[in-house]
């Protein structure tokens, strides 16, 4: 073999270095980040901010039953957090707390909340109870702004400390972090988000040895028997007393659902009591109440009986069940007969004072407005609703700002549409096998039996078509409680509709009737 020269063994060795080092470069460049990301990732990145809880705390008096009551509004979000610790919600309330209490657990408090579900607490808040009150016409509607605020002296404030609230994604309140409103819109989810609330509320205010109340209108009512058998069964929170304004337990009692007839039995006394308002019954009784006790006779046995024979109802007998249904109702007996004797409420709505040109409120029948397509076969809007909308919303508006010193320039969701459109209406209830109409009766008979001590108090308006007092009556009587328990379950009513207290003298009748049952299940 030929002796390779020194220089050769030079170059070799050279070459393979530079070889080498191209190598390492370009190997470093593929796993090597950019200048920006070798920055970034050695830079931690930025945590979210934690949502910042909002309050403002302003001073106040007002004249109740001969007194001078000095107190305090809190209008404030409180941050609700998941089972993580991770901010879900900031839910808005506005709190009224006497001033002169010494001893908290001899000072009840109430929460209170309205209905939709979707709606805030305004109704409630501005014209039932809160000290201060929006000034509404009655049975008509109210003339556009400026509208007129006046000290309510209907206000329970005498009676416990107030905490409104509005649920999520209704009034201030809504989702923060990686949660969204709609999570919150279902039975059970808003039932959880709301006992979270009363528990952060108690807490912080030292009203854990306080007597408590729950105050719900509409589906309030529903939200407020599962909500205090959820702190019951889960929180050891045991509620003194449940007022259901504008009662639905059961939701198959408002549904006119083909094959289920029960509807339009439970519509009927109410029906009865808006065609006599309207003066469009033939015979018309001087006694509402003893004209209503007939009707609700005939709904649950001749009309009942008659539904309950469907197509095997022979002319003979619908006719003579429709000239009875005639009297009560104010409809023709032609229409009636049209209708198969099942006439819906959107269908009583638009026929009543069709020859007058005139719709009828749903909310509170007493209320009327024009109906643009007098051919139409179900009401195209709701008068009682639209009287009010306006005064509620700017009274509300204009408060909260001016008075409250909160909001600044952020929106307040009085009766938003999603809510309702994308609720889950599951509802975990024990013993329930298979889904059906959202049903709570299951969550009140059980928190009535283990909680001895819990009074209820329903609250119905003879006008009231949204949720009729006939199917409210029907639910209490069927919950089917041991005589002892069933007594502790107290109906009232009303010559006004859903928001009785837009009937000023109903609203003091609403103010005695919720004053005296707050007294008297709490105190000795």
């Amino acid at each position: 073999m030929k002796r390779i020269s020194p220089f050769c063994v030079l170059a070799v060795w050279l070459l393979l270095g530079l070889i080498a080092q191209a190598s390492a470069q370009e190997s470093e460049k593929e796993t090597a980040p950019a200048t920006g990301e070798k920055a970034s990732q050695n830079k931690a990145a930025p945590e979210t901010p934690t949502p910042k809880e909002e309050v403002t705390v302003t001073e106040h008096s007002i004249r109740l039953g001969g007194q001078s009551i000095s107190y305090k509004a809190t209008a404030s979000t409180v941050l609700l957090k998941n089972e993580k610790g991770e901010p879900t919600a900031l839910m808005y309330s506005t709190a009224y707390t006497r001033n002169d209490v010494k001893d908290l657990s001899q000072r009840p408090v109430a929460f209170l909340y309205n209905g939709g579900p979707g709606s805030a607490s305004v109704w409630l808040h501005m014209g039932a109870f809160g000290p201060r009150r929006v000034v509404t016409e009655n049975a008509v509607a109210t003339p556009p702004s400026p509208y007129k605020m006046v000290d309510n002296e209907y206000s329970l404030l005498d009676k416990a400390d107030l905490v409104f609230i509005d649920p999520v994604g209704t009034g201030f309140s809504h989702a923060v972090g990686k949660a969204q409103d709609k999570d919150f819109w279902g039975v059970d989810q808003d039932v959880k988000s709301l006992a979270q609330f009363i528990n952060v509320y108690v807490s912080r205010n030292n009203r854990w040895n306080s007597p408590k109340f729950l105050i719900g209108e509409s589906y309030g009512t529903f939200r407020s028997v599962a909500l205090g058998e959820y702190l019951r069964a889960n929180d050891g929170i045991s509620v003194n007393g449940i007022v259901l304004i504008s009662s639905v337990l059961d939701l198959g009692t408002l549904s006119f659902n083909p094959g289920n007839d029960e509807s339009y039995i439970f519509y009927l006394p109410t029906y009865a009591a808006v065609a006599w308002y309207y003066k469009t019954l033939k015979d018309r009784p001087d006694d509402l109440i003893a004209f209503l006790k007939e009707a609700r006779q005939f709904a649950s046995t001749e009309y009942a009986g008659a539904l309950m024979k469907g197509s095997n109802l022979n002319a003979a007998e619908k006719s003579d069940i429709a000239k009875k249904l005639s009297r009560f109702t104010g409809l023709s007996e032609d229409y009636l007969i049209k209708a198969e004797l099942r006439v819906t409420l959107p269908q009583f709505q638009a026929e009543l004072q069709r020859s007058r040109g005139l719709t009828v409120g749903r909310y509170d029948g007493r209320y009327s407005g024009p109906t643009y397509d007098l051919l139409t076969e179900y009401a195209e809007f709701d008068p009682s609703f639209s009287a009010v909308l306006g005064a509620f919303t700017a009274g509300f508006n204009s408060y909260v700002r001016s008075e409250l010193k909160f909001a600044g320039e952020q929106s307040y969701k009085v009766l938003p549409g999603e809510p309702s459109e994308n609720w889950d209406w599951k509802h975990h209830a024990r013993g329930s096998e298979f889904p059906g109409a959202p049903n709570v009766e299951t969550d009140l008979i059980h928190e009535m039996i283990q909680n001895a001590q819990l009074q209820v108090e329903v609250e119905n308006g003879y006008f009231d078509m949204a949720t009729p007092f006939f199917a409210t009556e029907y639910t209490m009587d069927h919950l089917l409680l041991p005589a002892e328990v069933q007594n502790r379950v107290h109906l009232q009513y009303y010559s006004a509709g859903h928001m009785m207290y837009l009937h000023e003298e109903d609203l003091a009748k609403l103010k005695g009737n919720v004053g005296s049952f707050i007294d008297s299940a709490w105190k000795p």
